[in-house]
């Protein structure tokens, strides 16, 4: 074994930190993974182990601070007691050193046994909500264990977490959580974006993160986020155990977790561990380990913390799933934007429950960034991850059977040239008529986000493609007229068409916001298309604006100005949509119906808080119903800020700007 020199130490010691805060960037701030939690652990731990060799103490080193996920996009908020992170274990041998490290700072003897409580730890997001007289006031990020930011307004909508606590017995405290979301939803909406043509989110943590930092709480309440509370902080009354705050939390309606655990001893922690690490698969939600805790809180406060780490609890951390298996062939998917995407073929292997036989490649850069070639023997990871991912390239072969891959110049699917705009990784086919592009934007204007024309999934878009029953948008309108060769189709009865035949009918009361998000205008989502509508009222309007009137709009800039006056440039979509009126479908904000008086005359409102006597949706009607506007975001053009219960952050900006602040009482008699 080769001894580092000193000066190879310090060299080494100045890469490391390099690389973790390089990590640390992508993980915390960008949400997405560079390497695995065990390969970063490797790094964390070496670096730690060179500082102590050379006796080298830094506070900015990565083995003292805790990660940071500050954004800079909400207000800061000071943590009144630090959100640590865990310090990692991966082996069972390193569980049975924390406990003697437990009893030693105790001073306990190793006979004697120290009670624990495991849980399931979560890949999530951490949040603290403070609960002030028994309301929810405030949601905080871990951010950097000191500072977290206010993401109190998006927080709210996650369905499960109490806004009002009725309990005499407790009222000013704080609960401490992790944010998730379970397989089943994270895999619906993936289906749903690939049937949109947007790319797929790639893991539920990154996903949760991204959730609950977008500046758009619209966006926010569509997404089914939920929360598994673990901790529980209180000046107002004595608590003596861990345990027994959980079974409390349970009792005030948080979701406690079913599977947490109080155990006698390390040896029934390890027992633990065991089962869930065999068991993990079949659960409903994403975990990567379990956190396993001292459950006497004087035993806690005893122990105390060092750097950032708690030493009264330790997590130990699953290593993820890898399968090793042979890349047989690359193939080039083209989404409903022209996106062309590389998807790796592979020799079926199991791995975590399932055959895997495909798996992502994300893009071109990707796939040089790992020098994978056709016939490479290829390490394939789960994990956290749902959709499989190749992590690296196990064994390369150079031989008759092995292919540099390259990126087609054409369409796979038509033929067209391909193109690679400036600044972006994709590439993309032109060809408006290219058969997938036609289906992809089929498949998303039927979508349940988009025209919501139930009978009418991927599944029978493509039977109907393919026998020329539609090809375009607007020929799904024709669809009630193609009774009889409908009828006689497989899977197709009078029932069943007749039912297509009034979902259909009913996709014609969809407002504005919602046509326009079907069309499938790049970068144009349903929280983008509401903004549109907003602010342009109708087609014509939208369809005459300049690219400076598109960006100028707040949320809108530059990107998206850009691509929506190209769609509204082309003349097939013009004709498309002049279809599509034809046929009924709504193009306009209605002024009759939507406005029945000018009492709140053109005054722009922004709503915060939960409300007493209206739902977001019914209040956001009736200013619009009295000739006001409503915004998402504050700004000095703001006339009124409605304040509701538990406000967020828009509260705060209203003081800041000086913006009028309403009650819901005072709103109901500006328009009685």
């Amino acid at each position: 074994m080769k001894i580092m020199k000193q000066d190879d130490k310090i060299k080494r010691i100045k890469e490391l930190k390099e690389l973790i805060e390089k990590y640390n960037y992508h993980y915390y701030v960008l949400n997405e993974s560079l390497i695995s939690d065990y390969e970063y652990d490797l790094l964390l731990k070496e670096l730690e182990k060179l500082e102590n060799e050379l006796n080298i103490e830094d506070k900015e080193s990565p083995t003292q601070k805790v990660g940071s996920d500050l954004s800079n996009k909400f207000a800061p908020v000071e943590h009144k007691y630090p959100m640590l992170s865990l310090q990692n274990t991966y082996g069972y041998d390193e569980i049975l050193d924390f406990d003697v490290k437990v009893k030693k700072g105790l001073g306990l003897q190793n006979n004697e046994d120290v009670e624990y409580v495991c849980e399931h730890k979560f890949d999530g997001l951490s949040i603290s909500l403070i609960y002030i007289d028994g309301k929810l006031t405030r949601a905080v990020t871990r951010g950097d264990g000191k500072i977290g930011e206010d993401v109190t307004e998006n927080v709210l909508t996650i369905k499960g977490i109490p806004h009002n606590i009725s309990s005499e017995n407790i009222r000013n405290f704080e609960v401490r959580g992790e944010i998730y979301i379970n397989f089943k939803d994270f895999n619906k909406l993936n289906e749903e974006r690939i049937n949109s043509g947007l790319p797929q989110f790639a893991n539920p943590r990154n996903f949760v993160s991204g959730t609950i930092k977008t500046l758009d709480v619209n966006v926010v309440k569509q997404r089914p986020i939920r929360i598994s509370p673990y901790y529980l902080i209180t000046d107002e009354k004595e608590l003596k155990y861990h345990y027994d705050n959980l079974l409390l939390l349970k009792e005030l309606n948080f979701p406690v977790n079913e599977n947490i655990k109080l155990c006698k001893n390390i040896n029934e922690v390890i027992e633990y561990c065991q089962y869930w690490e065999d068991k993990k698969n079949q659960l409903p939600y994403p975990i990567d380990g379990v956190v396993i805790k001292v459950n006497n809180l004087e035993f806690q406060k005893k122990l105390g913390s060092i750097h950032k780490f708690p030493k009264w609890a330790v997590a130990f951390k699953y290593k993820p799933d890898q399968a090793i298996t042979k890349l047989v062939s690359v193939s080039w998917q083209v989404g409903r934007t022209g996106a062309i995407t590389p998807v790796a073929n592979l020799e079926p292997v199991e791995l975590s429950g399932s055959t895997i036989s495909r798996a992502t490649l994300h893009n071109y850069d990707f796939i040089k960034s790992l020098t994978i070639k056709i016939g490479d023997e290829v390490v394939i990871e789960k994990g956290g991850e749902v959709i499989p991912k190749i992590v690296k390239v196990h064994k390369s072969f150079d031989d008759l059977f092995s292919n540099v891959i390259e990126h087609p110049s054409e369409c796979p699917r038509c033929g067209s040239k391909l193109f690679k705009p400036e600044n972006e990784v994709s590439y993309y086919c032109l060809n408006e008529e290219c058969p997938d592009i036609l289906l992809g934007k089929l498949i998303h204007f039927a979508s349940k986000n988009a025209m919501d024309i139930s009978g009418l999934g991927e599944a029978n878009i493509n039977l109907f493609f393919n026998l020329g029953f539609i090809k375009h948008i607007e020929d799904i309108y024709n669809l009630p007229n193609l009774r009889n060769k409908i009828v006689n189709l497989n899977r197709f009865g009078e029932k069943s068409f007749n039912n297509l035949v009034k979902s259909i009918e009913n996709s014609k009361e969809k407002p504005f916001y919602k046509v326009l998000y079907a069309l499938g205008i790049r970068y144009v989502g349903e929280a983008v298309a509401k903004t549109l509508v907003d602010n342009f009222k109708n087609i014509d309007n939208l369809i005459n604006a300049t690219e400076e009137q598109l960006a100028s709009i707040n949320e809108i800039g530059n990107v998206i100005s850009k691509y929506v006056k190209n769609y509204f440039s082309n003349e097939k979509n013009k004709q498309r949509i002049n279809k599509l009126k034809e046929i009924g479908l709504k193009f306009s904000i209605d002024e009759e119906a939507t406005f029945k008086t000018n009492k709140l005359d053109n005054k722009t409102f922004v709503v915060t808080g939960t409300l007493k006597n209206f739902t977001r949706e019914g209040i956001k009607n009736k200013i619009l119903e009295n000739g006001g506007k409503v915004s998402e975001s504050v700004s000095r053009k703001t006339d009124y800020v409605l304040v509701g219960e538990q406000p967020g952050s828009k509260y705060n900006k209203a003081l800041e700007f000086g913006i009028k602040i309403i009650s819901e009482e005072e709103f109901i008699k500006m328009v009685e």
